[in-house]
């Protein structure tokens, strides 16, 4: 007897039997009836299992073929139905973000057609730097602002899309595009003195010289909207100093910006209280022709209608006109970025209609900014933190350029 724990090898007598005999018993066994229908189906299945590989014997790259298969099935869905999701929010970024990117660009390129690139892109960053302090301080008192827009030679901007609600709070935001600008400038002169490099030598310099500038007394600059809050003929101050800043200068820009802040100031001090600068606001609609009404009804460029109008403030602050053309059964409305005094609301340049009897028209909404009358109304605490901010960073300017051109840093790059 083996000892290995092996099953002793057993000698079929089949094997004995002619071929013919055990095809014979084979047939005779089929032809029998199965007392046991299972076991039939368990030699049926064995047999199926002998034909087809089982998930044991399948080969590995096989089996994580089939994983791969699924998985990318799985993923792409998953891409899909993120861009479903995200993609309006994707693009609305992109809409956000788009042009203010494309402006910044625009403005690095035409400066590096006169400047190195590294000082072209330091000059829009310092711009940058000093828009994104009126952001800031804008957000700080809940005040929603546009886009940023850079314009080549002429700088940057960003608006407010609603009036502040007092002279005060309107002299923050302004202090708050300098002050972050300044520590911008500062920033590049750390620089400079560390490096010892030519091109941060300038930066320093023009930041300084730029948040100065800004500073002057005179709207639309920061100076003009600062200074109204501790005393507007603080302006005429602006008006004498402006001669000598266009003489040293010599800037067509600034030019235009003395003419627009004589008409202005000379506007500010004729205007009757309660009422600002002129405002208009006009959007585009579509309305339904009426066929009993006669072409010349609502034919013609030089049409106009006056319209019947409602304004209301949403409880966000937007300001919104209503008006409707009660003939045309048409009513429409036209969101408003500030408050104002509406002289007028009128349709013109009414054009069609088209084969679907559809007309086309503008709606022009016209008035005055609304400023309360006790807008420039300050308090002493304010007015004297305001004053004392203004003229201390006038005074730091203007020593860390005295600075600057005493270490001789102020030559071209």
């Amino acid at each position: 007897m083996p000892t290995d724990g092996r099953e002793p090898e057993v000698t079929s007598s089949q094997e004995s039997k002619p071929a013919a005999q055990q095809r014979t018993e084979a047939a005779e066994r089929e032809q029998e009836p199965n007392p046991n229908p299972e076991a039939g189906f368990e030699r049926e299945k064995g047999a199926f299992q002998a034909e087809t590989p089982s998930r044991e014997d399948s080969s590995p790259s096989d089996e994580g073929g089939r994983r791969r298969g699924k998985g990318g099935s799985w993923a792409f869905g998953a891409v899909l139905a993120f861009l479903l999701g995200k993609g309006k929010a994707g693009l609305l970024l992109l809409l956000k973000f788009g042009k203010p990117l494309i402006s910044m660009a625009v403005s690095i390129g035409a400066y590096a057609l006169i400047y190195p690139w590294a000082f072209a892109v330091g000059i829009v960053a310092l711009l940058l730097v000093h828009e994104l302090g009126h952001v800031w301080v804008a957000k700080r008192k809940g005040l929603p602002v546009t886009a940023l827009l850079f314009v080549p030679f002429l700088g940057a901007a960003v608006m407010m899309k609603r009036n502040p609600k007092d002279a005060a709070t309107e002299a923050d935001i302004a202090l708050g595009g300098p002050y972050l600008g300044t520590a911008a400038a500062f920033v590049c002169y750390g620089i400079g003195v560390y490096t010892d490099s030519g091109v941060w030598h300038m930066l320093a310099y023009i930041g300084f010289f730029l948040n100065l500038f800004n500073l002057l007394p005179m709207r639309p600059l920061d100076g003009g909207r600062i200074s109204a809050a501790v005393n507007r003929w603080i302006w005429v101050g602006g008006v004498v100093a402006a001669p000598f800043v266009l003489w040293y200068t010599k800037s067509v820009l600034f030019a235009l910006i003395l003419g627009w802040f004589v008409v202005s100031t000379y506007r500010q001090f004729k205007k009757g209280r309660g009422s600002g600068p002129e405002h208009i606001a006009e959007g585009v609609y579509q309305a339904k022709a009426d066929a009993s009404l006669p072409d010349w009804y609502y034919r013609g460029s030089s049409h106009l209608r006056d319209l019947p109008y409602t304004a209301y403030c949403t409880m966000d602050g937007q300001h919104v006109v209503e008006f409707e053309w009660e003939a045309l059964s048409f009513k429409g409305e036209l969101p408003i970025d500030q408050a104002i005094l509406i002289r007028r609301v009128y349709a013109y340049q009414i054009e069609g209609p088209d084969e679907d009897q559809n007309l086309s028209l503008k709606v022009r909404v016209e008035g005055n900014v609304y400023e309360p009358d006790n807008y420039y109304d300050v308090a002493n605490r304010d007015r004297w933190r305001i004053g004392i901010l203004y003229g201390g960073l006038i005074f730091l300017l203007v020593y860390m350029m005295w600075v600057i051109q005493q270490a001789g840093w102020t030559e071209p790059v």
